[in-house]
């Protein structure tokens, strides 16, 4: 029996440790972990500096209300603020609360209360955040919704052109990985650009899951050029402890003053601890760079090996957070792998997602490719005995 409630399918894992890209469980056995936490572990388990760095923080304090000033907050902030094109940073405990705070901020700015989103996208599970995203399979059984949300096609550029003034923001992930791991193009993303420049709305990017490093940069619109108004992360920003971040450009300060916005436990010393150890490793040119050499490697290798399956409809991604798109049969891989040793996650009902750590070795990668074949080619035998 359990005294949760079951909110979560859980796996028949129950882990007794874990150390870099490995979990080992109860009963010994070990697992080469593809998951991290859903993106959060990007430098692995139990990473030393962050460990240090978190230890030095607990001597002294471990938490304080934010009516005191706590230079480690500025640290972590004028990291972020350096990697990123905003200018000031509210800080938070996960990726819902960051999106909450990019929605109020954008919505006491501008002064209109209509934000876009997209179809298929993720933003969390707060009421605000749940509404925003567009996928109803999250929104279902909670009653009426906040209305001031639009869903329009991703990827499409004609909607984009039906927006009018009213619109306040828009909000998206420039790879929707609770979606499907789905990159959007750059020519969307220069039509959403030019969209907000011509109505007059903030253009709000989601890098909960494609932050701190993930993609090959520190953050993944980078990539594409763009400039945005607010940036969220969490997930990959404290390495496993909670922390969040709202990222945003220096004429929004104003809207933000005393009052207006507040958590108790965002900016906790003990995750900014982690958070600074963490951004200190990522953001550095030769990292990132090796992150970038990492994705080359494994999406070639994976299009070596799996890509020529029949039942593999796209190998898409970027950076370490890849996605085999395979229809029906996702599920059945992710379950075989679980059996033999490797850990990967759904994202939607037809694609596996693979996120290792950034730190992940050439061997480990072999190896996971290695475990990904030999799934694709047991199926394969499954089926054509049928």
């Amino acid at each position: 029996m359990s005294y949760q409630f079951p909110t979560y399918a859980k796996w028949d894992i129950t882990v007794k440790e874990a150390k870099g890209s490995w979990i080992t469980d109860i009963n010994g056995k070990k697992y080469l972990d593809f998951v991290s936490g859903i993106a959060v572990c990007n430098l692995g388990h139990a990473d030393e500096d962050v460990l240090a760095s978190i230890q030095e923080q607990l001597k002294e304090y471990w938490h304080m209300c934010n009516l005191f000033h706590q230079p480690i907050q500025e640290d972590v902030a004028k990291l972020l603020v350096e990697s990123s094109d905003g200018d000031a940073v509210f800080f938070c405990n996960s990726g819902a609360e960051a999106n909450e705070a990019a929605i109020k901020l954008a919505r006491k700015y501008t002064g209109k209360t209509k934000i876009v989103t997209f179809l298929q996208s993720f933003h969390g599970r707060t009421f605000a955040t749940m509404s925003a995203t567009g996928q109803e399979k999250i929104q279902q059984g909670f009653g009426p919704l906040l209305e001031t949300f639009e869903y329009l096609p991703y990827n499409d550029l004609e909607a984009l052109e039906k927006l009018g003034n009213d619109v306040g923001a828009i909000m998206l992930e420039v790879i929707q990985g609770e979606g499907g791991v789905v990159p959007a193009s750059q020519e969307f993303l220069n039509k959403v650009n030019e969209t907000c420049q011509r109505i007059g709305a903030l253009l709000i990017i989601d890098e909960v899951q494609t932050g701190i490093g993930r993609t090959g940069k520190p953050f993944a619109y980078q990539h594409f050029g763009l400039s945005p108004d607010i940036v969220t992360s969490a997930k990959g920003l404290g390495n496993g402890i909670p922390v969040g971040a709202m990222i945003g450009k220096e004429s929004l300060i104003g809207s933000f003053q005393a009052g207006s916005h507040g958590s108790t436990f965002g900016g906790n010393p003990v995750a900014m601890a982690a958070a600074k150890a963490t951004l200190t490793k990522i953001l550095t040119d030769d990292f990132l760079k090796e992150v970038d050499n990492k994705s080359k490697y494994l999406l070639t290798k994976l299009q070596e090996t799996v890509g020529h399956h029949p039942i593999v409809k796209e190998i898409r991604g970027k950076g370490l957070l890849i996605g085999i798109d395979c229809g029906e049969h996702a599920g059945t891989i992710i379950t075989e792998l679980r059996e033999n040793n490797l850990l990967v996650i759904g994202a939607g009902p037809n694609v596996i997602r693979i996120i290792p750590p950034l730190t992940v070795s050439y061997d480990e990668l072999d190896l996971a490719i290695e475990k990904i074949d030999q799934s694709f080619a047991q199926l394969k035998q499954s089926v054509n005995t049928l």
